[in-house]
């Protein structure tokens, strides 16, 4: 098992060499201990995942690289914490940001709860409007049935979210929605896309897609300036799981070297 001795964040690049993003040292040796990494550099502390990572293009997939002031956009919040950078580089854009909370992967009820309740502080803090959908992880269980393991239960989850998401954003007339996950580096950016076009398709709207990683250090910061809620794990009872069994891995010893 690898062992990675330097706390905090660790550097993490694809195949071609490209910066992905930074990781916890938890989720860094977890993917080195199943094959899907290697160590390449200790300083600053780097990974390098086994494939080449699709990059999507920073501008505007849809719609031109211009956007009309005051152009209405629902934006589906994950947490708190990860709209932070979203809300004001989109209303820099020119977008009218109107926050959508609908996240029925999120368990235990407790943990709902206070990352929804960490979403509206924040949103109070912005004068962001945010609506919430129903709580509904009967949903979420039945969407993943089947498909538990990561990343397959990963999709369905995007594609219940977003798919509400362009429901609701047809509900008020507004013809294009995007979502606070396009700022992690722990989702998959292709994924997002490609199921966001698809369901906008579905209900006669847009997806806009833009490649928002280059914010996560900024939400780090902006998050703990906000003292809002910072959670441990992605949010459905497998990635609970999936920690928990990580961090109770026990530490190997390390040879003294002379």
């Amino acid at each position: 098992m690898a062992q990675l001795q330097a706390k905090g964040r660790v550097r993490v690049v694809d195949l071609r060499g490209r910066d992905l993003g930074p990781c916890d040292r938890v989720r860094a040796e977890r993917l080195l201990n199943m094959g899907k990494a290697r160590l390449v550099a200790e300083d600053p502390l780097t990974i390098q995942i086994a494939r080449e990572v699709t990059l999507p293009d920073t501008t505007l997939r849809q719609g031109g690289p211009a956007v009309a002031p005051g152009t209405p956009l629902l934006l589906h919040i994950c947490c708190g914490p990860c709209a932070t950078y979203p809300v004001p580089h989109l209303r820099e854009l020119g977008f009218a940001v109107q926050g959508w909370w609908y996240n029925p992967n999120i368990q235990p009820s407790a943990e709902y709860i206070q990352r929804e309740e960490s979403a509206r502080a924040y949103a109070v803090r912005v004068d962001l409007a945010l609506a919430s959908g129903p709580y509904e992880p009967e949903r979420y269980e039945a969407a993943v049935r089947g498909q538990t393991a990561h990343p397959a239960r990963c999709r369905e989850c995007y594609r219940l979210r977003l798919e509400e998401t362009a429901r609701e954003a047809q509900r008020r007339r507004i013809e294009l929605f995007t979502t606070t996950l396009l700022v992690s580096p722990y989702q998959d950016q292709e994924a997002l896309r490609q199921i966001g076009e698809e369901v906008a398709g579905r209900y006669g709207r847009r997806f806009y897609f833009e490649n928002m990683r280059r914010g996560w250090a900024t939400r780090g910061r902006l998050a703990r300036e906000y003292g809002l809620y910072r959670q441990q794990y992605c949010g459905c009872r497998f990635s609970l799981a999936e920690r928990q069994a990580a961090l109770a891995q026990p530490a190997v010893p390390q040879e003294e070297s002379d």
